[in-house]
């Protein structure tokens, strides 16, 4: 960084440290809370379908869906690009 530039609360590491470790802490509370609604000690949610009753499946549906976006967007990229000077012709 250059003297006298302006500093932003994501420029000290220990503050992306924390970050992390909220955004784990997090996560391990919400499936703590999932395993509990599966063990029956605590009702969270109405499944509609026979899955939605798996530990964690809204967790492991998510991140399916979300490698399958980023797959489908690595082909949609080679239809959709255009040459580097499309726009300068």
């Amino acid at each position: 960084m250059k003297p006298g530039e302006k500093t932003y609360w994501l420029d000290d590491p220990r503050h992306v440290d924390f970050l992390i470790w909220a955004l784990v802490g997090l996560c391990i509370i919400t499936a703590g809370a999932d395993v509990l609604d599966f063990l029956g000690l605590y009702i969270f949610k109405h499944p509609h379908f026979p899955e939605e009753r798996f530990i964690n499946f809204y967790g492991f549906f998510g991140f399916i869906s979300f490698v399958f976006i980023v797959i489908a967007g690595k082909f949609l990229r080679k239809l959709v690009m255009r040459d580097e000077d499309y726009y300068d012709r």
